[in-house]
């Protein structure tokens, strides 16, 4: 069965959005006779001398007299390696609130740029709200190349730029193709006008894009949606949220707390499962006679979702007349669950264009986004947003209109009163024995930074500085053994590791951290907070190639990525991005781990 990918197209007025997406459709050769005959005639009379594709998704009379999109289009097409839903966002800023509810949805976001004009003000707005819905691959696609004499140096002037601004954003996967939509250049077949790019063409890249380690297999639930009886049948009906559900599971039945097994799961059509995972709609049934109806959720009883009243959350207001305010109460509906809700407090509204925070803002108004407090009449079974979209996110419904005014995410419960501050020390850095640094040792599974890191370690130790390893390994079995290994988990691994050798650091230590860390996003947030603090940070990159690693496999990862019994594994199933600017590189020529980390030690002392 082929995998579903969904896209969500962004990006600024006229950078071609939709005739990317009608060039796509055309030259994979998924368009019927008449949809052409269509656009054909649609073209002519509009005065066109060739077929606009950009009419293929701009649907309203609206949008092809003014020559934008204004409403989410939908388009849905095939290859025989996947199944693709884009969602065709408006790029006019008065149609955020449409470009947030089109890809809120979305595994990949493409982000277009005119590389004539270069990443603009809606390009940062569009990209801020991608990283904001948390989807996971960024696509920047530079368009347009054609009227530029497809100029490598402009490409490539253009993803410095968004790679700058990239790194302020939580983006786990970024990607850049130059492409010219009305030519066909690099969209499904890879361009003779741009012999210098490497690259797959856009189509390549969509259909090998791996996107089942995006789910969270970690935390088991299930929203019931809906209950099915009969004198010999009881199941719970629902979409999974996340997490793997299988017969002889024991599960909690939330609110009430009831403990069951996993009898029995049958998928559409009736047909028994030996496994249910996200997003599939599924029909449980349990051992026993339990009292389980809409709203409920299963879970796992020791891994339980957040259970309160009191909420923090980022919104986008969608009304046009009204204005979120505190005091203002809703219909909140959140997976299956409906329920009354008050804004209690303000925090700030976000400026996208800038991502300052406006903290004497007291409302927001249409487009507009905010971080909020709320209490719902009802406690809610939530996770974060960054951890579950499903069970992260929820929409506020005005009680009179029934109107959809606002889409939320949940950053989490509602923080304690306590107004936090760093606790400065009495001891200056200049007061203690030695400077710390951080060394931080990156590369794929059995590239051999564990050895280098261990040897420096040795070394530093001999020399009489201090130093402590801080084995990606070994961290996950007490730090960070809650986390899993999805692209958001792998994240906040790489983020507490950073933050405590940062503290190390701080103490005059030298932190060794030795981690795969492959999003380089990751690896820069770490590199800043060093920065801020004005600690040295060394980023090593050991830079080994997958046949080696894959030769040496010394916990038989590999073999179990190649079979299929492990996935998201880096470098198999999940990408790996090499440091652009680290301050080492080694390669197996370069001598045994001992000489890495004697090479190491001279960078530090030097």
């Amino acid at each position: 069965m082929s995998q579903l990918l969904r896209l969500a197209t962004a990006g600024s007025v006229d950078d071609g959005k939709s005739t990317l997406i009608g060039r796509l459709l055309h030259d994979s050769k998924t368009l019927f006779v008449d949809q052409l005959a269509a656009v054909e005639l649609a073209s002519r009379r509009r005065g066109e001398d060739y077929p606009n594709l950009a009419l293929l998704t701009d649907g309203l009379r609206a949008e092809r007299e003014q020559g934008i999109t204004i409403d989410v289009a939908h388009r849905y097409f095939a290859t025989p390696r996947r199944k693709f839903i884009i969602a065709d966002t408006p790029g006019h800023i008065q149609y955020t609130r449409n470009m947030v509810t089109g890809a809120s949805t979305a595994d990949v976001a493409l982000v277009l740029v005119d590389a004539r004009k270069g990443v603009l003000e809606q390009s940062r707005r569009h990209a801020f709200l991608a990283s904001l819905l948390g989807i996971p691959h960024v696509v920047l696609c530079v368009n347009k190349m054609d009227l530029v004499d497809w100029s490598r140096d402009r490409f490539d002037e253009i993803c410095a730029d968004f790679r700058r601004f990239s790194m302020k954003l939580d983006v786990h996967d970024l990607t850049f193709v130059p492409v010219s939509a009305l030519l066909g250049d690099n969209i499904v077949h890879r361009s003779a006008s741009m012999p210098w790019y490497e690259g797959t063409s856009l189509l390549h890249h969509l259909e090998q894009v791996h996107v089942a380690s995006d789910r969270n297999l970690v935390d088991a639930r299930l929203p019931v949606q809906y209950v099915i009886r009969s004198q010999e049948f009881r199941g719970y009906s629902g979409t999974v949220a996340g997490g793997v559900f299988k017969p002889g599971d024991e599960v909690l039945v939330l609110p009430s707390g009831h403990q069951s097994t996993v009898s029995a799961i049958w998928g559409p059509g009736g047909v028994p499962l030996a496994e249910a995972f996200p997003p599939q709609a599924v029909t449980v049934q349990l051992a026993g006679e339990l009292d389980v109806g809409r709203g409920d959720l299963l879970c796992r009883k020791g891994n339980r979702p957040h259970v309160g009243s009191d909420i923090d959350a980022m919104v986008c207001w969608f009304a046009e007349r009204d204005k979120l305010a505190v005091g203002s109460t809703f219909v909140l509906r959140h997976t299956t669950r409906s329920v009354k809700a008050t804004v209690r407090e303000f925090d700030y509204r976000l400026d996208v264009n800038t991502l300052h925070r406006d903290e004497h803002a007291d409302a927001l108004a249409l487009n507009e986004i905010g971080r909020i407090r709320l209490t719902s009449r009802q406690p809610l079974l939530f996770d974060p947003y960054r951890r579950n979209r499903t069970t992260g996110s929820f929409i506020l419904v005005d009680e009179a209109t029934n109107d959809t005014v606002a889409a939320g995410m949940i950053t989490g419960p509602r923080a304690d009163e306590v107004q936090l501050a760093w606790q400065r020390s009495a001891v200056t850095r200049q007061q203690r024995q030695a400077e710390g640094a951080t060394v931080w040792l990156t590369g794929l599974s059995g590239s051999g930074k564990s050895a280098v890191g261990v040897e420096l370690e040795r070394k530093l130790i001999a020399t009489g500085r201090a130093a402590y390893l801080l084995d990606g390994d070994n961290l996950r079995h007490g730090l960070n053994a809650d986390l899993g290994f999805t692209a958001a988990d792998r994240s906040e691994n790489v983020r507490r590791v950073g933050e405590v050798a940062r503290l190390f650091a701080d103490a005059g230590v030298v932190a060794i951290a030795s981690l795969i860390s492959p999003y380089g996003a990751d690896r820069d947030r770490v590199r800043a907070v060093h920065d801020a603090a004005g600690l040295p940070f060394v980023e090593v990159f050991v830079d080994t190639p997958i046949d080696v690693c894959e030769e040496r496999d010394p916990k038989g990862l590999y073999a179990k990525a190649r079979a299929g019994s492990l996935t998201g594994f880096t470098g198999i199933d999940d990408p790996y991005q090499v440091p652009s600017a680290p301050e080492l590189v080694f390669r197996p020529g370069d001598g045994d781990p001992a000489a890495m980390a004697e090479a190491i030690l001279g960078f530090l002392e030097s």
